[in-house]
């Protein structure tokens, strides 16, 4: 055996995207003690800059020691107890994974299930919470990662306050990448992934609770079943106290890079990130489009970071995506359940949202497909990309 050495690839799938070299060079930095006190001030400005991107002055806001899943994980079994009912929205592969992380509490699901590249039923949620005045909580997805959808976050939350519900967020795909506005939504409970549009690298998952899901952790009758993931305990590390307590070894060095892609963020500026999604998007679906393919969501409620393209039966799925990552080291993704087979995922997250990127997947991919058989005009789509450019 020898030291691994993996190609250079463009990450444009679904996650993870690619990573700015900044932050593989300060991954690269000394590794020192989790409680060494210039590690304790490091901590205390990621927080800082977790509030800035969540835009939130929450106070407990920080980082769990494991990836989106952990995350997700995390918010669930500290707010959801044996006996609590939950309300589920479910548009794709994530829902079903928070209806997964409900029932593993002991708490009852209600589902309110839309069809896979639609947005979530605002009436639909409304009925039901009407039906279930208990529902302790509604748990949604911001960026359904399987199917590029986008949900309106602030009227679902407006609904949970109506309700007295706690709103539950998924924003793994989100942050960073698309407005996101933790406190003026009124969102109780936030997670989210590293490795989407902070172009961090994966293993650790940004969250965020307001006064009120903190209270409701405090409050708790039963011990959360997950001693790792008991903010109760897990706060005695990452609290504001000068003395902090040991919980875990805290992944030291994948904290450098969060720390580092937060400034990024912090110094590019929230809007100019989100503009840049949605310039580079608008970019990428002139130029697929171009080709003869078709998106799966419609223009209102599509994701500029993840884009679900569907494309002709004729065409060999697995042969494309093998064919861009030999011939192009371009990475895209394939559809996940009931879209398996039938669709593109396009990753245009954080780093690897740029112009070059996007040029490059219009102009390989449609080389590949043309190979297939399929009338694809490369020149002309390249030109409808930079049309948008132009603008």
């Amino acid at each position: 055996m020898k030291s691994f050495h993996p190609p250079v690839r463009t990450l444009m799938g679904p996650g993870p995207s690619d990573v700015n070299p900044r932050i593989l060079e300060a991954l690269s930095r000394p590794t020192i003690g989790h409680l060494d006190p210039a590690f304790i001030e490091m901590m205390d400005e990621i927080k800082q800059l977790l509030q800035y991107a969540f835009k939130t002055e929450n106070e407990l806001t920080m980082p769990v020691s494991a990836p989106g899943s952990a995350g997700m994980e995390t918010v669930f079994v500290n707010l959801i107890e044996r006996g609590d009912k939950v309300i589920i929205c479910q548009n794709g592969v994530f829902g079903g994974r928070m209806k997964e992380n409900v029932e593993r509490c002991g708490a009852q699901a209600i589902v309110v299930e839309d069809p896979w590249g639609s947005t979530i039923d605002i009436d639909k949620v409304e009925r039901a919470l009407t039906e279930n005045p208990d529902a302790k909580a509604i748990a949604f997805v911001h960026a359904e990662t399987s199917t590029g959808t986008r949900s309106d976050v602030e009227v679902l939350c407006g609904l949970a306050a109506k309700y007295d519900c706690l709103s539950i967020v998924d924003a793994v795909t989100s942050l960073g990448g698309i407005e996101l506005e933790v406190d003026a939504w009124g969102i109780d409970a936030i997670y989210s992934g590293t490795q989407k549009c902070l172009s961090c690298v994966p293993g650790l998952s940004p969250v965020s609770f307001s006064e009120r899901a903190v209270r409701s952790i405090r409050e708790r009758e039963s011990k959360v079943q997950s001693w790792f993931l008991d903010l109760n305990l897990v706060m005695g590390y990452w609290g504001s106290d000068a003395k902090r307590s040991y919980h875990h070894t805290a992944p030291v060095n994948s904290l450098y890079a969060l720390h580092e892609s937060l400034l990024i963020l912090q110094e590019e500026g929230l809007q100019n990130a989100w503009d840049r999604h949605a310039l580079n998007h608008e970019a990428l679906v002139a130029g697929l489009e171009a080709l003869g393919l078709k998106f799966v969501v419609d223009k209102e409620y599509r994701l500029p970071q993840l884009n679900a393209v569907s494309f002709p039966a004729s065409i060999d799925d697995a042969a494309v995506r093998t064919a861009l990552l030999n011939d192009y080291n371009l990475e895209i993704g394939s559809g996940l359940g009931a879209l398996a087979g039938s669709v593109w995922r396009i990753g245009l997250m954080g780093f690897a949202s740029n112009k070059s990127n996007v040029l490059l997947c219009i102009s390989a991919l449609g080389n590949v497909l043309a190979a297939q058989g399929l009338q694809a005009d490369v020149s002309k789509a390249v030109a409808a990309a930079l049309t948008v450019y132009a603008a």
